[in-house]
Formats: structure tokens, sequence, C-alpha cells
């Protein structure tokens, strides 16, 4: 039985340090019939840095819905795409989840490469419990803030956001506001380049922090979940006793 053709790759592309490019990447990147960039010209000179001529195509937000249909009519023919982001994993807070969803109703496979994503690393340096955590991307601006944090307050498990440098401690100080200024948290910045930072501390120290040491670069913020209540010696014996009583 033979293997089905992959149509779409998505492919990862690194965060900052440019030898975190793996060498599968770069074989598919070399083998593909065009390359679909969020920014054309932030991959072609990646594009260039490796030493990889193949055609560029845009693929970003603002066309997606357009373009999907004329790409997939072309996989469909044989042509085979790469999906890649400006950084990292695409579709995880980037373009790339409405294409995949077409690719796949129209029949045709997809597979994902292992790669860069800067959630990753910056959830293992945090020194914060990660064997449950949730993901939420970029906070909404305005709109909507504020009930997906409150959403958030009694979340027990560690939490990732995305978040901009001139927007961080808006984000510290109402987070400190739900949860509690004595919330644990890390701040990394620039992850896997030269000047990488990661700050961790509480929510009040934080934010005591950034007022007074300027931010730029690309920002990870996670934050520890709500502690979960240990049960006494006493409630766990009521407890008991009530499951008891009941089954009876």
């Amino acid at each position: 039985m033979s293997e089905t053709p992959i149509s779409l790759f998505l492919v990862p592309t690194p965060i900052g340090n440019l030898k975190d490019i793996t060498l599968r990447a770069l074989e598919v990147l070399k083998s593909v019939d065009a390359i679909l960039a969020e920014d054309t010209r932030t991959t072609g000179m990646l594009l260039k840095h490796l030493e990889i001529s193949r055609p560029l195509q845009s693929y970003h937000i603002f066309n997606e819905h357009k373009a999907v249909e004329k790409l997939v009519g072309r996989m469909k023919k044989g042509e085979v795409f790469a999906l890649v982001s400006d950084a990292g994993t695409p579709a995880i807070s980037d373009p790339g989840f409405l294409l995949v969803r077409e690719v796949l109703a129209a029949g045709l496979e997809v597979q994902c490469l292992p790669g860069p994503t800067a959630f990753v690393p910056a959830l293992v340096n945090s020194g914060l419990p990660n064997d449950r955590f949730v993901f939420e991307g970029f906070l909404p601006h305005k709109k909507g803030r504020k009930t997906r944090i409150d959403a958030l307050i009694e979340e027990t498990r560690t939490i990732i956001f995305y978040e901009s440098p001139h927007r961080l401690i808006k984000t510290l100080e109402q987070l400190a506001e739900a949860f509690g200024p004595d919330r644990q948290a890390c701040v990394s910045r620039e992850l896997t380049k030269l000047h990488e930072e990661n700050v961790r501390g509480q929510l009040s120290e934080l934010i005591e922090y950034y007022q007074t040491n300027p931010l730029k670069g690309e920002i990870v913020l996670v934050v520890a979940g709500k502690p979960e209540k240990l049960e006494t010696r006493e409630e766990k014996q009521a407890a008991k006793k009530e499951k008891w009583n009941t089954s009876e």
C-alpha cells in the first residue's frame, strides 16, 4: 500500500537563533513547489541566509480567506506547498488553521514538522509547573479582554500568554488585580537571541521591575495557576462519611 503524498507541510522557522532550523525543515523547503509566507520579506531574508531559492507567495491574516480556495485547487493538481510564519510554528497565534482545515476537508494530506515555538522554552525555564498548562496566546486588545482574564481566575493550570512590549505592564497589572499581586510569573523576552532574558517573581515584583527597565522584543508571559486547595484530614473524613451515607 503506497503512502499518500503530502500536499501541505507546516514548517517551523527559528524564533531568533538561525541555527535552530532543522535538517528536515531545510530538506522540505528545498523540495516544495512554493513557500507560503506570512511576510515574504522576512521569509525571503531567511531563505537567502539558508541559500534556498523557491517561489514565495504571500499568505497572511488579511488574505487567507481569499487565498485558500485557489491554493487547495492547486494542491489537487499535484502542487506541494510549505507554510511558514515569520517565526516559530505556523498556526500558533499565526495564520494557518483555516488552510489546514480546508486542505484536510479536500481529502489531501497535511504534515507539521517539529521545531521552534516560543511558548515551550518559556514554560520549561519559568520554573512553574509544566505537567498541565493552558495556552491563551494574545489577549484581546480591548473588547473582551477583562472577560477573558476573569474566566481564568479559577484556572489551576499554568497559564501562557503572548504579549507585546508596550502592553506588558498593563497586562501584568490586570492579572495582578484578578489573580492577586503575589501570584508567581515569569516574563521571557528575546528567546534564543543574544539578549535573552527571563525574569521571575510575583506579579507585583514584575510590574515594579518593568516600570524601570525598558522592554523590547517578543515576549512570552507564563503565570502560575490558582493554588489547588489541599483537603484537611477532617474534610477528607467528612467527604468519606458523606459518600458512605449516600451509598446506603
